[in-house]
């Protein structure tokens, strides 16, 4: 039976790095976004007995480019088949805990998947040896495996043992970022409550906070099942204020989704599912401050806020040097502008009644698992793919630092008020195309005509968002001393697609 074994050494103390595994979250965090998805956490941790169950994806390029092309097919669905996830190119691996030592070890095995068998055993040490120091861990992951008979060979086995390597290397990187933020935000644990939690940023969200041992509960618009969910209604205005009275922080990332075509109606939903959601947690938590408990709101909003044009149409040169934007600029005048201003507005009977409110601007977040990135993909692996407009700049960020912000923003008391959540370097849309076209091994050289982006978003959709030209400054963030794990596009590409 062919091992296959990866050895990563960590800076810090083996309970601690054990510990981490132990918390909610631990799965979702060290999943790549490139190699499938999370369908269900574990249901007791790594306890013996514990199961759950994660997508696979196809390896390699296939398997972005299956995956990009589903998701964005999903997309084109009716929204009532759209949680179905028929079109998921993903095969399901159901994995159980069968052994635990605390500190030590513990191992899990496949009890259904693509494989004929597969266990896995994660073992914790101390490090030792030239350079390592008395709160450094060794964790080896050894895997016994056997691949199907009619597909096992030399060559198979390469390929796949090339794929975990490639999927374990993103898991020490991962886990050393995380080890890092908590570190660098070791506060006592916060009871969290989050909207929009099942979503592509809230995912990561109550993952990270779960595992710096923050309590994180769910706002879930359906009869609770679990005991981390607690039920609300924002669209009838429905939610009871003592389901928040624990709390230390709510965060919102509640709104319908921002990328298709702005017909009248979609334009309703877009505004008002994003004020009355905000309006109702903000009221609530008002009437909640006269207890005298300090508590904070961290709610999104975007770098829509400054309008698409912010810095005018020069084009050329000119356009290179525009000036980043900092949160004090204006604010635009166009749909996605005034949505902006009206859901940062809707906080303000909370801020008046003395809670803290922070409004994370966010700007294109890059991740193979949604967004822009993900409606990419498809073109730039069928070698198809160039950059969508020019020098316009576009201000990104990868999902992980945009997970960060937030955690930050919770975490960190003297954060406040609105906040650009960006990358410091953003980039031109020809930039983006190479770095995109370097990370997947693909020349960027067909540049998509303008009426690609209006066919599938109509004219002022395209001109909102695909066309968008906003180059949007970092610097009040990390002045709060936030530090981003990819500074540059190149860095967070590689690391989200598990580029070599």
């Amino acid at each position: 039976m062919p091992t296959f074994t990866y050895t990563a050494a960590l800076p810090y103390p083996r309970a601690r790095v054990f510990e981490w595994f132990t918390r909610p979250g631990a799965l979702v965090r060290l999943n790549p976004p490139f190699a499938g998805s999370v369908v269900r956490e574990p249901s007791r941790g790594i306890e013996p007995g514990s199961t759950a169950v994660v997508g696979v994806a196809a390896p390699g390029r296939l398997g972005l480019w299956l995956g990009s092309t589903a998701a964005s097919a999903t997309g084109l669905l009716p929204r009532s088949l759209r949680g179905l996830d028929i079109l998921r190119p993903e095969v399901h691996w159901e994995a159980l805990h069968t052994e635990l030592v605390p500190g030590e070890s513990f191992t899990d095995v496949m009890t259904g998947g693509p494989l004929t068998s597969w266990t896995h055993r994660h073992l914790f040490t101390d490090g030792t040896g030239s350079g390592a120091t008395a709160a450094s861990t060794i964790i080896t992951d050894r895997i016994d495996y056997e691949i199907p008979r009619l597909a096992d060979n030399p060559l198979t086995r390469r390929r796949f043992e090339t794929e975990l390597g490639r999927f374990f290397a993103f898991r020490e990187r991962q886990l050393h970022d995380d080890l890092d933020f908590h570190a660098a935000h070791a506060v006592g644990p916060r009871t969290v409550v989050v909207a929009g939690a099942s979503g592509l940023i809230g995912t990561q969200v109550c993952a990270l906070l779960g595992g710096g041992g923050h309590r994180v509960l769910r706002l879930v618009r359906r009869p609770p099942r679990m005991p981390d969910e607690i039920s609300w209604d924002p669209a009838a205005g429905v939610l009871d204020d003592a389901a928040l009275a624990d709390c230390d922080a709510v965060v919102n990332l509640a709104g319908h989704p921002i990328g298709g075509r702005f017909t009248p109606h979609t334009k309703d939903l877009i505004l008002h599912s994003r004020v009355d959601s905000t309006a109702l947690l903000a009221a609530a938590l008002a009437r909640l401050s006269v207890d005298g408990r300090a508590r904070t709101l961290v709610n999104a909003s975007a770098v829509g806020y400054y309008g698409s044009r912010p810095h005018g149409a020069v084009g050329g040169a000119a356009q290179r040097h525009a000036t980043p934007l900092t949160e004090d600029a204006p604010a635009g005048t166009d749909f996605l502008a005034r949505v902006c201003q009206a859901w940062e507005g809707a906080c303000a009977v909370a801020s008046d009644a003395g809670v803290r409110v922070v409004n994370v601007r966010t700007g294109l977040v890059l991740t193979p698992a949604g967004g822009v990135l993900q409606r990419l993909l498809p073109l730039f692996v069928a070698w198809l793919g160039g950059p969508v407009g020019k020098d316009q700049w576009q201000s990104w960020i990868g999902i992980d630092d945009i997970a960060g912000i937030y955690a930050h923003a919770v975490l960190n008391d003297a954060v406040a008020g609105p906040v650009n959540a960006v990358a410091p370097t953003p980039v031109t849309a020809d930039r983006l195309a190479k770095a995109v076209a370097r990370a997947v091994h693909r020349p960027a050289v067909l540049k998509v005509p303008d009426f690609g982006p209006r066919l599938l978003l109509g004219k002022q959709g395209a001109q909102e968002l695909a066309l968008a030209d906003q180059r949007i400054s970092s610097a009040r963030i990390e002045g709060t001393g936030y530090a981003f794990r990819d500074s540059t596009v190149e860095a967070a590409l590689r690391h989200v697609l598990g580029s070599r």
